[in-house]
């Protein structure tokens, strides 16, 4: 099998290194260096939005947009804290492929809605996310819901009455900045340095 699969790879470069010679010196030359800053670019955006830390389940990675203080504030504030991450509550735990495609999946939509500046002023959970939080909320205390017709149902969301498990809902801007805690550095002190700002 590792023979087979050497020889392939041999193959595939042969094809490679032959269609390369067909392009001139200067296009190949430009392609490289194309190729090489876009490569470049993927590590930087990676480096500065801790990409690595998604596939952690630390409520902190929560924090990488400033979006999330609030909810990450109260979080810590509150009683599920000393109980449950946010991924406890926030994605699907059938199985590690599924709770890992949804983490995908709902990073991605967060990411494009942070990056283009479209958040809502008061977060909502998606259409997606509801049944995966109220599945979650019954896998938890179904020892509380055992006999309420609501676990079984679709009818009505934990969340109709216990309204308040990341405190009270207000805009973005609502909260006091003594809540907040500060985000995690991205690693880009060299910059700031550079640009004379020592004391940021």
């Amino acid at each position: 099998m590792t023979d087979s699969c050497l020889w392939s790879v041999g193959i595939a470069l042969g094809y490679i290194r032959g269609g390369l010679a067909r392009i001139p010196w200067g296009w190949q030359w430009a392609l490289s260096v194309s190729v090489g800053i876009a490569l470049g670019m993927v590590v930087w955006v990676a480096r500065i939005s801790n990409a690595m830390s998604y596939l952690s389940d630390a409520p902190e990675t929560c924090m990488n947009c400033h979006v999330m203080t609030d909810a990450y504030a109260t979080w810590r504030r509150g009683s599920h804290a000393r109980a449950a991450v946010c991924n406890d509550c926030h994605v699907p735990h059938e199985n590690v492929a599924a709770k890992m495609a949804f983490k995908a999946m709902d990073g991605t939509k967060h990411s494009a809605v942070f990056t283009l500046r479209r958040e809502p002023q008061v977060l909502h959970l998606s259409t997606l996310a509801r049944p995966v939080v109220q599945a979650n909320c019954i896998r938890c205390h179904m020892d509380q819901v055992a006999m309420i017709r609501v676990a079984g149902t679709s009818e009505r969301a934990c969340w109709d009455c216990h309204r308040e498990i990341h405190g009270q809902v207000h805009g973005l801007s609502a909260s006091p900045e003594v809540l907040r805690p500060g985000l995690p550095g991205a690693g880009l002190n060299w910059i700031k340095k550079g640009l004379g700002h020592d004391g940021l």
